[in-house]
Protein backbone atom coordinates (compact mmCIF):
# COMPACT_ATOMS: atom_id res chain seq x y z
CA UNK A 1 0.00 0.00 0.00
CA UNK A 2 1.54 3.27 -0.69
CA UNK A 3 2.15 5.50 2.42
CA UNK A 4 0.02 8.27 1.34
CA UNK A 5 -3.05 6.03 1.02
CA UNK A 6 -2.52 4.45 4.59
CA UNK A 7 -6.45 4.51 5.72
CA UNK A 8 -5.93 6.43 8.79
CA UNK A 9 -9.79 5.30 9.95
CA UNK A 10 -8.81 1.97 9.80
CA UNK A 11 -9.12 -0.08 13.45
CA UNK A 12 -4.69 -0.59 13.72
CA UNK A 13 -3.87 -3.35 16.55
CA UNK A 14 0.07 -3.14 15.23
CA UNK A 15 1.87 -4.01 18.04
CA UNK A 16 4.32 -0.79 19.50
CA UNK A 17 5.95 0.60 22.51
CA UNK A 18 5.91 3.85 23.40
CA UNK A 19 7.82 6.31 25.55
CA UNK A 20 7.27 9.54 26.33
CA UNK A 21 8.36 12.40 28.44
CA UNK A 22 6.60 15.61 28.88
CA UNK A 23 8.87 18.68 30.41
CA UNK A 24 8.08 21.43 32.42
CA UNK A 25 9.44 24.91 30.02
CA UNK A 26 11.06 27.43 32.54
CA UNK A 27 9.17 29.61 34.56
CA UNK A 28 10.20 32.31 32.22
CA UNK A 29 8.39 30.38 29.42
CA UNK A 30 5.63 28.39 30.90
CA UNK A 31 3.36 30.86 30.38
CA UNK A 32 3.61 30.27 26.31
CA UNK A 33 4.02 26.57 26.26
CA UNK A 34 1.71 23.64 27.82
CA UNK A 35 4.87 21.71 27.36
CA UNK A 36 7.70 20.29 25.54
CA UNK A 37 7.34 16.37 25.09
CA UNK A 38 9.51 13.92 23.87
CA UNK A 39 7.94 10.72 22.27
CA UNK A 40 10.31 7.68 20.76
CA UNK A 41 7.56 5.17 18.89
CA UNK A 42 9.01 1.64 18.34
CA UNK A 43 7.27 -0.60 16.21
CA UNK A 44 7.78 -4.10 15.27
CA UNK A 45 8.84 -5.36 12.13
CA UNK A 46 9.53 -1.75 10.65
CA UNK A 47 5.33 -1.55 10.81
CA UNK A 48 3.31 1.28 11.22
CA UNK A 49 0.35 1.61 13.67
CA UNK A 50 -2.83 4.11 13.53
CA UNK A 51 -4.15 6.26 16.42
CA UNK A 52 -6.48 9.88 16.22
CA UNK A 53 -5.27 12.88 18.06
CA UNK A 54 -8.35 14.69 19.47
CA UNK A 55 -8.87 18.32 18.92
CA UNK A 56 -5.84 20.88 20.79
CA UNK A 57 -4.54 23.52 20.70
CA UNK A 58 -1.56 24.39 18.31
CA UNK A 59 1.40 22.19 18.16
CA UNK A 60 4.50 22.08 16.40
CA UNK A 61 6.26 18.40 15.85
CA UNK A 62 9.47 17.59 14.85
CA UNK A 63 10.32 14.16 14.14
CA UNK A 64 13.76 11.90 13.34
CA UNK A 65 12.80 8.52 11.44
CA UNK A 66 9.76 7.69 10.15
CA UNK A 67 7.21 10.48 8.83
CA UNK A 68 3.90 10.49 9.26
CA UNK A 69 0.51 10.36 7.08
CA UNK A 70 -1.92 12.86 8.74
CA UNK A 71 -5.34 13.55 7.91
CA UNK A 72 -7.44 16.50 9.59
CA UNK A 73 -11.58 15.56 9.58
CA UNK A 74 -12.18 15.12 5.53
CA UNK A 75 -9.10 17.17 4.03
CA UNK A 76 -6.50 15.69 2.06
CA UNK A 77 -3.53 13.30 3.81
CA UNK A 78 -0.54 14.94 4.54
CA UNK A 79 2.50 12.91 4.26
CA UNK A 80 6.48 12.80 3.97
CA UNK A 81 7.26 15.77 6.33
CA UNK A 82 9.96 15.61 9.08
CA UNK A 83 7.95 18.89 10.57
CA UNK A 84 4.20 18.93 11.20
CA UNK A 85 2.68 21.81 12.14
CA UNK A 86 -0.99 21.90 13.18
CA UNK A 87 -2.64 25.48 14.19
CA UNK A 88 -5.78 24.73 17.03
CA UNK A 89 -7.97 22.18 16.43
CA UNK A 90 -11.63 21.27 16.82
CA UNK A 91 -11.50 17.76 14.66
CA UNK A 92 -9.75 14.77 15.22
CA UNK A 93 -6.37 14.40 14.09
CA UNK A 94 -6.06 10.47 12.60
CA UNK A 95 -2.22 9.56 11.90
CA UNK A 96 -0.37 6.55 10.60
CA UNK A 97 3.15 6.36 11.48
CA UNK A 98 6.25 4.33 11.82
CA UNK A 99 9.42 3.99 14.21
CA UNK A 100 10.45 7.47 15.25
CA UNK A 101 11.39 9.82 17.85
CA UNK A 102 9.72 13.09 17.97
CA UNK A 103 9.64 16.18 20.09
CA UNK A 104 6.45 17.81 19.99
CA UNK A 105 5.93 21.85 21.08
CA UNK A 106 2.77 22.48 22.92
CA UNK A 107 1.72 26.10 21.87
CA UNK A 108 -0.52 27.60 24.36
CA UNK A 109 -2.69 31.08 22.89
CA UNK A 110 -0.32 33.46 24.26
CA UNK A 111 2.85 31.30 22.70
CA UNK A 112 0.58 31.80 19.55
CA UNK A 113 0.21 35.88 19.94
CA UNK A 114 4.14 35.73 21.16
CA UNK A 115 6.02 33.40 18.47
CA UNK A 116 3.81 32.78 15.72
CA UNK A 117 2.83 34.81 12.87
CA UNK A 118 -0.76 36.29 12.05
CA UNK A 119 -4.04 35.17 13.31
CA UNK A 120 -4.88 31.89 14.56
CA UNK A 121 -7.77 31.15 12.78
CA UNK A 122 -6.12 31.04 9.39
CA UNK A 123 -4.65 27.47 10.21
CA UNK A 124 -7.33 26.52 12.52
CA UNK A 125 -8.28 22.49 11.49
CA UNK A 126 -5.21 23.12 9.28
CA UNK A 127 -2.29 20.45 9.02
CA UNK A 128 1.24 22.26 7.11
CA UNK A 129 4.50 21.80 6.82
CA UNK A 130 6.44 23.40 9.93
CA UNK A 131 9.31 24.42 7.61
CA UNK A 132 7.74 26.25 4.92
CA UNK A 133 4.62 27.57 6.63
CA UNK A 134 4.90 31.75 7.06
CA UNK A 135 2.94 31.34 10.75
CA UNK A 136 5.64 29.36 11.98
CA UNK A 137 9.12 31.45 10.24
CA UNK A 138 10.27 32.07 13.93
CA UNK A 139 10.80 28.45 14.74
CA UNK A 140 13.29 27.54 11.61
CA UNK A 141 16.33 27.64 13.25
CA UNK A 142 14.98 25.55 16.00
CA UNK A 143 13.92 22.90 13.22
CA UNK A 144 16.85 23.26 11.70
CA UNK A 145 19.48 22.84 14.93
CA UNK A 146 17.18 20.39 16.70
CA UNK A 147 18.67 16.96 16.13
CA UNK A 148 22.26 18.27 15.68
CA UNK A 149 25.00 15.42 16.57
CA UNK A 150 24.25 12.42 18.91
CA UNK A 151 20.65 11.78 20.06
CA UNK A 152 21.09 13.50 23.20
CA UNK A 153 17.41 14.59 25.02
CA UNK A 154 19.00 16.76 27.39
CA UNK A 155 20.87 18.82 24.95
CA UNK A 156 17.90 18.54 22.48
CA UNK A 157 16.03 20.51 25.35
CA UNK A 158 18.34 22.65 26.10
CA UNK A 159 18.47 23.93 22.18
CA UNK A 160 14.44 24.51 22.99
CA UNK A 161 14.55 26.69 25.39
CA UNK A 162 17.50 28.36 24.40
CA UNK A 163 15.91 29.04 20.76
CA UNK A 164 12.56 30.55 22.90
CA UNK A 165 14.57 32.42 25.50
CA UNK A 166 16.54 34.41 23.10
CA UNK A 167 12.93 35.41 20.99
CA UNK A 168 11.02 36.68 24.67
CA UNK A 169 11.46 40.01 24.58
CA UNK A 170 9.60 43.02 25.04
CA UNK A 171 5.85 43.10 26.50
CA UNK A 172 3.39 41.23 25.25
CA UNK A 173 0.40 43.43 23.86
CA UNK A 174 -3.01 42.46 25.51
CA UNK A 175 -1.17 39.35 27.74
CA UNK A 176 -3.57 40.35 30.50
CA UNK A 177 -6.78 39.74 28.48
CA UNK A 178 -5.47 36.82 27.14
CA UNK A 179 -5.02 35.07 30.03
CA UNK A 180 -8.23 36.69 31.33
CA UNK A 181 -10.07 35.02 28.40
CA UNK A 182 -8.28 31.39 28.76
CA UNK A 183 -8.99 31.72 32.97
CA UNK A 184 -12.59 31.96 31.61
CA UNK A 185 -12.71 29.37 29.55
CA UNK A 186 -11.16 26.70 31.45
CA UNK A 187 -13.79 27.67 34.73
CA UNK A 188 -16.05 24.41 33.93
CA UNK A 189 -18.56 26.99 35.36
CA UNK A 190 -18.41 29.33 32.80
CA UNK A 191 -21.86 28.31 30.97
CA UNK A 192 -22.22 30.55 27.40
CA UNK A 193 -20.76 33.57 25.50
CA UNK A 194 -22.32 35.85 27.66
CA UNK A 195 -21.03 34.74 31.10
CA UNK A 196 -17.39 34.26 28.61
CA UNK A 197 -17.25 37.68 27.89
CA UNK A 198 -18.23 38.66 31.68
CA UNK A 199 -15.73 36.53 33.25
CA UNK A 200 -13.12 37.72 30.55
CA UNK A 201 -14.05 41.68 31.43
CA UNK A 202 -14.46 41.83 27.41
CA UNK A 203 -17.50 42.72 25.48
CA UNK A 204 -18.54 39.66 23.24
CA UNK A 205 -17.27 41.93 20.45
CA UNK A 206 -14.37 41.87 21.61
CA UNK A 207 -14.20 38.28 22.71
CA UNK A 208 -14.69 36.97 19.86
CA UNK A 209 -12.18 39.43 18.18
CA UNK A 210 -9.53 38.07 21.05
CA UNK A 211 -10.68 34.07 20.69
CA UNK A 212 -10.01 34.65 16.69
CA UNK A 213 -6.86 35.61 16.77
CA UNK A 214 -5.12 33.87 19.23
CA UNK A 215 -7.34 30.79 20.12
CA UNK A 216 -8.46 29.99 16.45
CA UNK A 217 -12.32 29.82 16.92
CA UNK A 218 -15.07 31.43 18.01
CA UNK A 219 -16.21 31.89 21.58
CA UNK A 220 -18.73 29.78 20.63
CA UNK A 221 -16.95 26.92 19.27
CA UNK A 222 -14.30 27.08 22.28
CA UNK A 223 -17.06 26.57 25.00
CA UNK A 224 -18.44 23.36 23.30
CA UNK A 225 -14.70 22.28 22.50
CA UNK A 226 -13.91 22.58 26.17
CA UNK A 227 -17.20 21.00 27.23
CA UNK A 228 -16.71 17.85 25.33
CA UNK A 229 -12.50 17.75 26.47
CA UNK A 230 -13.14 17.70 30.03
CA UNK A 231 -15.81 14.63 29.26
CA UNK A 232 -12.93 12.89 26.79
CA UNK A 233 -10.13 13.32 29.18
CA UNK A 234 -12.06 12.19 32.13
CA UNK A 235 -13.27 8.67 30.39
CA UNK A 236 -10.40 7.80 28.68
CA UNK A 237 -8.19 8.16 32.18
CA UNK A 238 -10.85 5.64 33.59
CA UNK A 239 -12.98 3.63 31.19
CA UNK A 240 -14.64 1.45 34.08
CA UNK A 241 -16.83 5.20 34.56
CA UNK A 242 -18.41 4.12 31.15
CA UNK A 243 -19.76 7.39 28.79
CA UNK A 244 -22.68 8.11 31.17
CA UNK A 245 -20.04 8.60 33.78
CA UNK A 246 -17.79 10.63 32.40
CA UNK A 247 -20.08 13.21 30.60
CA UNK A 248 -19.88 16.76 31.92
CA UNK A 249 -22.33 18.54 33.71
CA UNK A 250 -23.00 21.41 30.90
CA UNK A 251 -24.25 18.91 28.58
CA UNK A 252 -28.16 18.59 28.89
CA UNK A 253 -28.66 14.90 27.69
CA UNK A 254 -26.65 11.82 26.55
CA UNK A 255 -27.91 12.78 23.13
CA UNK A 256 -26.55 16.27 23.20
CA UNK A 257 -22.86 14.38 23.88
CA UNK A 258 -22.94 11.71 21.39
CA UNK A 259 -23.36 14.84 18.86
CA UNK A 260 -20.58 16.77 19.62
CA UNK A 261 -18.70 13.50 19.96
CA UNK A 262 -19.32 13.17 16.17
CA UNK A 263 -18.70 16.85 15.78
CA UNK A 264 -15.02 16.71 16.98
CA UNK A 265 -13.91 12.88 16.92
CA UNK A 266 -15.66 11.48 13.60
CA UNK A 267 -17.44 8.89 14.75
CA UNK A 268 -19.24 7.24 17.63
CA UNK A 269 -18.26 6.98 21.57
CA UNK A 270 -18.97 3.16 21.54
CA UNK A 271 -16.78 3.20 17.76
CA UNK A 272 -13.86 5.65 19.80
CA UNK A 273 -14.00 3.37 23.16
CA UNK A 274 -13.60 -0.01 20.75
CA UNK A 275 -11.13 1.09 19.14
CA UNK A 276 -7.27 0.73 20.25
CA UNK A 277 -5.07 4.04 21.07
CA UNK A 278 -1.94 2.71 21.34
CA UNK A 279 -0.07 6.41 20.93
CA UNK A 280 -2.80 8.37 22.17
CA UNK A 281 -3.19 6.23 25.35
CA UNK A 282 0.54 6.35 26.65
CA UNK A 283 0.76 10.41 26.02
CA UNK A 284 -2.46 11.17 28.24
CA UNK A 285 -1.42 8.92 30.67
CA UNK A 286 1.78 10.23 31.13
CA UNK A 287 0.77 13.94 30.75
CA UNK A 288 -1.63 13.46 33.60
CA UNK A 289 1.62 12.55 35.40
CA UNK A 290 4.41 14.81 34.56
CA UNK A 291 1.95 17.82 33.70
CA UNK A 292 -1.04 17.74 35.69
CA UNK A 293 -3.62 17.63 32.48
CA UNK A 294 -4.08 14.83 30.51
CA UNK A 295 -4.97 16.83 27.35
CA UNK A 296 -3.36 20.35 26.25
CA UNK A 297 -7.23 21.85 26.14
CA UNK A 298 -7.37 21.53 30.13
CA UNK A 299 -3.70 23.39 30.67
CA UNK A 300 -4.11 26.20 32.94
CA UNK A 301 -2.71 29.44 31.74
CA UNK A 302 -0.07 31.33 33.91
CA UNK A 303 1.17 34.74 34.26
CA UNK A 304 4.44 36.24 33.90
CA UNK A 305 5.61 34.99 36.76
CA UNK A 306 4.99 31.34 35.65
CA UNK A 307 3.01 30.59 38.51
CA UNK A 308 -0.70 29.17 37.26
CA UNK A 309 -3.46 30.99 37.03
CA UNK A 310 -5.58 28.22 37.33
Amino acid sequence: MDRADHDLTMTDRTPCHVEVRFCQPSPTLRRYFTTFYHTRITITDGGRVVDHLHPEWANLRILKGDRPDARLADGEVVSGLDVVATGPTSSSLGFAIGTTRMWGIGLLPLGWARFAAGPASVLADCVVDGRTHPAFADFRPLIDTLFDGQDDEAAELSRIEEHFLARDEGPLPGEARIVAAHEALLDPSTDDVGDFASRAGLTQRSLERLCLRVFGFAPHTLLRRQRFMRSLAKFMLDPSLKWIGAIDSHYHDQAQFVRDFHQFMGTSPRSYAAAPHPILGAIMRQRAIDAGAAVQALHPPTGADGISAG
